[in-house]
């Protein structure tokens, strides 16, 4: 079963950017301990701020992605944001396959 996830803030939940932080950490980081993976992660909005140098989770996107996740970063995204240079894990692609990747997953999680 193809499954995506997608994460659309560098924060997980709304209220507390504080606590939204941290939340996002120990999800990826279990998500990361989990035995069943997703097979795509795409990051849009100020999500992409994950994939970048100085994110406090690079370490669980890098076993996530040493793991066989494709970590997807919105080009229009990571321009908008000034990131392109920054982007140190995943790859940056386009709506194009941001799109086709969406609709041809059997499941898709946005966080």
């Amino acid at each position: 079963m193809k499954k995506t996830i997608v994460i659309h803030s560098e924060f997980l939940g709304r209220g507390n950017d504080e606590l939204g932080e941290k939340l996002m950490g120990s999800f990826l980081r279990k998500l990361w301990a989990q035995e069943t993976k997703p097979d795509r992660i795409i990051f849009y909005n100020t999500g992409v701020r994950l994939l970048a140098e100085g994110s406090p989770v690079l370490d669980a996107l890098d076993g996530l992605y040493k793991a066989g996740v494709d970590l997807i970063a919105c080009g229009t995204c990571t321009a908008f944001l000034d990131l392109r240079d920054s982007i140190v894990l995943g790859r940056i692609s386009d709506m194009q396959e941001i799109v086709a990747s969406l609709v041809n997953s059997e499941e898709v999680i946005t966080v």
